[in-house]
Order: structure tokens, then C-alpha cells, then sequence
């Protein structure tokens, strides 16, 4: 009984390593992070073993092959010999139960640390890695002090023969964005976030990718005032206005020089007083159309107003960009007055995009793959940038597996596209 209890507990000790390994390896140091900050027990030593995993590794190694030798010397000797004198008193010739003897015991002792030793500790880890991670960081720790010159050994021996490779031992502890987008959608599957939670931190993602160009009003839809027309033009202008704040200038787009804000206009509107617009008139930063979109929030933040205007290289007025623009590439286009949307399915899987839809939204709504240079924003960008031209009512072209068909024109600008798969067009 006294052998079998050696081995059993050899073969637990090996399951402890085991469990410690992959608990520590898998857990999150953002979670371990904030569990030693609330004063979590273990949980700084946790942290402070996934930070230097190359020693953390090679103990728990030195663990594993020393539990390993001993259980496999343990049992061939000890319990091995045993069963065959077992085997040998119900009438087996010596060699024949000294070579079932020694088999039989190694095929069980070789089960158990596989499923007891290995499967189940590291199943147990995955499922509870950080609380986990906690309870074994302290042992592991001074079992690490212990045999520092062999662990020391280990690990530079490791490094050393990284560096021959080429390569770095460290790992990288870095988390892509795929790799969030990938957790978020399992997020949404399993239920802990709501679908429109996960369309919202998409959306996140896409604003930090994009340029003050992809996310503005632009120049076409921005209504503005001319400082330097009549009071009878100007207040005609205002009565046909939708928005609530107004760039102005003098002559043209080009020489706008700052904004109004509408409901300062009432009160002489009403009154049928003077309105001298140039008294109400408060300065918007001008911005750069190549300026990153998270950058041009925060100069919203800190503006007279909440309005930039766009520019580009040449000094040309491009758009405008507001809080709004913002909330519109985190949380999709809103409803316009006409009623119009970004993109709607049709009965037959096709779509009716909307040519100044943004090209990123309508790539992870198709699950189409975009070239990481790209010189457009918008999906008409994208037909445009395919056909190298401007396109004709009724022309089409097809990108990456997709069919994209001008179906409206406004003018020279592409109003309406029908994008249909390849194989469905067919």
C-alpha cells in the first residue's frame, strides 16, 4: 500500500506542476493586474511569474522531470516486481510475469499521470487560470529561489539558443486588434455583450484606422453662409437651414473663417433687428484632412465649438467634421430626413449600398478583405478606384468576389450601388 501511495502521489505532483504551468501561461496580467491591485493573495507573484516566463518555465520543468524519473524508476522497481512475484505465484513462469510485471505496471502508471497528471490539472487550469494562478504562484516561487543556479542554467541556455535562431525568447505580450474582434464576437455569442454592444466597439476599432477625410461632412452637403451677401440673402439662407451650427466666410467654400451657431441667431431673426452675423461669428480650428480621426476628437474637445473645418494640402475647404461625425463612425449612420440608410438587404442576398457608405463599415458587413493602402473611404471610392474612372449609370465591376453595379447617379457623384456576391451574379 505504502508503494502505491508513493506513486499516487507522485503522479498528483506532477498534475500540480501541470496546473500551475498552464494556469499561469493562459492567465490575463490585465486580470492579474487589477486582482493584486485589490489585494488579492498570490496575485503579485502571479503576475511576476508571467512577466519572466523563461524561469517560470524552466522550474516548472525541472518539476515535471524529476517527478517523471522518480515515478518511473519508483515503479519499476518497487511496484513492478511486486506484481510479478503476484503473477509468478499463480503459476507464470519467472520470465514471463516478470515481463507482464513490469508492463502492466508501466501501461498504468504511464495512463494515470497522462489523464490524472496532465489532461485533468491542465483542463481544471484553462477553466480557472487566474485564480488558479494565484493559489500556485507562491510555491512555485520559492521552489524557483530553491533552484535558481539550475533554473538560471535553463533559461540562459534557452536564450542562447534563441539567439543562434535569430529570434528573441520573449514572447510578445502584445493583443492584436483581430485578436479583440475575435473575443468580442465570442463575447456576443456567448451572450455576455448585447449585438449592438459589439457593432459599437467595431466601430471603436474602425474610428482609430481612419482619417478626419473618412469620417467628415463633406464639402457637397456643407451648408455655409456668405459673409458678404445681402441681409435679405442671407436670412433666406437661414430660414431653408437643417443644421444647428453654420461655417461662414467671405466669396466662396475657401475663405470660410468660422462658424455660427443658429440659436444665436434668433432673437434678431424674430425681432426683424440688424443681423450682423460677423458679432456672433466664434473661431473653428482648421484641421488637416489626413489628421487621424482620435486626434481630431480631441481638438473638438478643447474647441470654441464643436465644429473643424477640413482642409487639405492646398489650403482647399474639404468638409467639416463634428461630434456627430464621431458617433456616426462608432455607432453607424443615423436616419436621414429622406429616410435614407447606409445599406439594406434585398430578398435574393444582394445589397443597395449607398455610394457614401465607408468602406470599412460595408467590408466587415460583406466580410470583404480591403488592401491596407487604399487612396478611398467610400464605397463609390472603391468602384471608382477599381474602374480607374468615373463610372456610368449601369456600369459595373467586380473586387474581391464582390459585383458592384451603379444603379443611381447624382450628377458625376455615385448615389447608389446593388453589390452582389459573384457566384449569386452569375
Amino acid at each position: 500500500m505504502i508503494d502505491l501511495a508513493v506513486a499516487g502521489f507522485l503522479i498528483l505532483l506532477n498534475g500540480l506542476f501541470s496546473l500551475s504551468e498552464l494556469a499561469i501561461v493562459s492567465s490575463r496580467r490585465v486580470r492579474l493586474k487589477a486582482m493584486a491591485d485589490a489585494g488579492r493573495r498570490g496575485a503579485a507573484a502571479a503576475l511576476a511569474l508571467s512577466e519572466d516566463p523563461g524561469r517560470f518555465l524552466s522550474t516548472v520543468q525541472i518539476g515535471i522531470t524529476l517527478v517523471g524519473i522518480l515515478a518511473g524508476a519508483f515503479s519499476g522497481a518497487a511496484l513492478g516486481q511486486q506484481l510479478s512475484a503476484v503473477l509468478a505465484g499463480w503459476g507464470l513462469s519467472a520470465s514471463l510475469s516478470e515481463t507482464l510485471g513490469f508492463g502492466v505496471v508501466i501501461v498504468a502508471i504511464t495512463y494515470l499521470s497522462v489523464v490524472v497528471g496532465e489532461l485533468v490539472p491542465k483542463t481544471i487550469a484553462l477553466r480557472h487560470a487566474e485564480t488558479i494562478a494565484c493559489l500556485t504562484a507562491g510555491p512555485m516561487s520559492l521552489l524557483s529561489r530553491v533552484g535558481s543556479p539550475v533554473v538560471w542554467l535553463l533559461d540562459a541556455s534557452t536564450k542562447l539558443i534563441f539567439r543562434l535562431l535569430g529570434s528573441r525568447a520573449e514572447d510578445s505580450a502584445g493583443v492584436t486588434e483581430d485578436e479583440i474582434r475575435t473575443v468580442v464576437a465570442e463575447a456576443q455569442t456567448a451572450g455576455a455583450i448585447e449585438e449592438h454592444e459589439q457593432d459599437m466597439i467595431a466601430g471603436v476599432l474602425r474610428l482609430g484606422d481612419r482619417t478626419v477625410r473618412a469620417i467628415m461632412t463633406p464639402r457637397t452637403e456643407v451648408e455655409w453662409i456668405d459673409l458678404d451677401g445681402g441681409e435679405a440673402d442671407i436670412r433666406a439662407r437661414l430660414r431653408g437651414v437643417h443644421h444647428s451650427r453654420l461655417p461662414v466666410g467671405h466669396g466662396g467654400p475657401d475663405a470660410l473663417t468660422g462658424v455660427v451657431a443658429v440659436r444665436d441667431l434668433m432673437e434678431p431673426l424674430l425681432s426683424g433687428g440688424p443681423l450682423d452675423l460677423t458679432r456672433y461669428r466664434r473661431d473653428a480650428p482648421s484641421i488637416p484632412d489626413t489628421l487621424d480621426a482620435l486626434v481630431a476628437l480631441d481638438i473638438l474637445r478643447r474647441a470654441e465649438v464643436p465644429m473643424a473645418l477640413v482642409h487639405d494640402e492646398y489650403g482647399h475647404f474639404e468638409g467639416v467634421v463634428t461630434p456627430a461625425d464621431i458617433l456616426d463612425a462608432i455607432a453607424g449612420a443615423f436616419h436621414s430626413d429622406e429616410g435614407e440608410t447606409e445599406a439594406v438587404q434585398r430578398e435574393d442576398g444582394s445589397w443597395l449600398v449607398a455610394g457614401w457608405m465607408p468602406v470599412d463599415e460595408m467590408a466587415d458587413l460583406l466580410s470583404l478583405k480591403l488592401p491596407d493602402r487604399r487612396a478611398y473611404d467610400t464605397a463609390a471610392g472603391l468602384v471608382i478606384s477599381e474602374m480607374r474612372r468615373l463610372p456610368a449609370l449601369g456600369e459595373a465591376v467586380e473586387a474581391a468576389g464582390w459585383r458592384f453595379e451603379v444603379v443611381d447617379m447624382d450628377g458625376r457623384r455615385i448615389d447608389k450601388l446593388l453589390v452582389s456576391r459573384m457566384d449569386r451574379a452569375a
